[in-house]
């Protein structure tokens, strides 16, 4: 664990707390829609953590589904199953989830508890959902013919190019975010790099219909035991 006492440790979310777990935007019942299509892509997987519950839309949603759901918070205040940091996850066992969910969790760390926080999610489940924030502002343009399943974009995501993020200053987001999608070091390329260190990537894609989200579906290259690829061809946009 980073031992710099410069690098900002794991921490609450600086807002109101209990306003927000009280808020349900749209982007949160189009989020829980893409965490459940890509979860069905998986195969036979019951057992899901889900780090950062946020409003509790998606625990509620997967346990009405039959999914034996599990939620770790490092708040209190969003009353998780298991209070802690995603970085160290030593109240499970390893390879004792099927799946981990962390759905705009992982920009939230300084950089040093980047890497330890992808090993503790490829430790503790076989599968893993990572989606991430896309800096800047958003664009697109969108057709969408209606037969076939056509439907064709083209999105823009403006900001400066040139900036780079010094990983241990929560400067975006309104100092929530330490780092973002397609800034110098975090670009999809950049990440999947970093992602293939602990997971095989299945699949990844932008959210045509959420914009700022960049989703990453992965299998495990840490968990011992049954390996075998599953999952289940899916047209990802």
């Amino acid at each position: 664990m980073p031992a710099d006492r410069s690098v900002p440790p794991p921490t609450v979310m600086p807002v109101d707390r209990v306003r927000w777990a009280g808020e349900l935007p749209l982007s949160t019942f189009v989020n829980a829609h893409y965490q459940y299509r890509d979860l069905q892509t998986l195969g036979s997987c019951r057992r899901v953590l889900v780090v950062g519950p946020g409003q509790g839309l998606v625990p509620a949603l997967l346990r009405w589904r039959g999914y034996a759901v599990t939620t770790l918070d490092i708040d209190p205040v969003l009353d998780p199953d298991q209070v802690g940091s995603v970085h160290n996850m030593a109240m499970f066992a390893d390879g004792q989830f099927d799946v981990v969910i962390a759905s705009h969790v992982l920009e939230h760390f300084a950089v040093p508890y980047l890497d330890p926080a992808l090993a503790e999610i490829a430790r503790v489940g076989r599968h893993a959902l990572i989606y991430l924030p896309v800096h800047g502002r958003h664009t697109a343009l969108r057709f969408m013919p209606g037969f076939k399943n056509l439907d064709f974009s083209l999105v823009m995501d403006l900001y400066n190019y040139f900036s780079r993020p010094d990983g241990v200053s929560a400067r975006y987001m309104e100092g929530h975010h330490f780092w973002e999608v397609g800034m110098r070091g975090f670009r999809v390329r950049d990440l999947l790099n970093r992602l293939q260190r602990n997971f095989k990537v299945l699949a990844h894609y932008r959210n045509r219909d959420w914009l700022p989200s960049y989703n990453f579906v992965l299998r495990s290259q840490t968990v011992t035991g049954d390996g075998a690829d599953r999952t289940q061809a899916v047209d990802y946009p």
